[in-house]
């Protein structure tokens, strides 16, 4: 019974990393996402004003 048991918790706190395993790397993914657009947008505006200065 008591090596179910442990097995079972083992499992429930593999499943609790995975978790925050997949949880981490939606954040960072979105935060990539996020910065390259803004870096893009960025590059835009500057490439802008130089033409403009041109």
């Amino acid at each position: 019974m008591r090596r179910a048991q442990s097995a079972l918790e083992y499992l429930f706190i593999l499943a609790a990393v995975l978790i925050l395993v997949m949880v981490t790397i939606r954040v960072v993914f979105s935060s990539v996402r996020a910065l390259n657009s803004a870096v893009t947008e960025h590059i835009d505006t500057i490439k802008d004003k130089i033409l403009e200065t041109l």
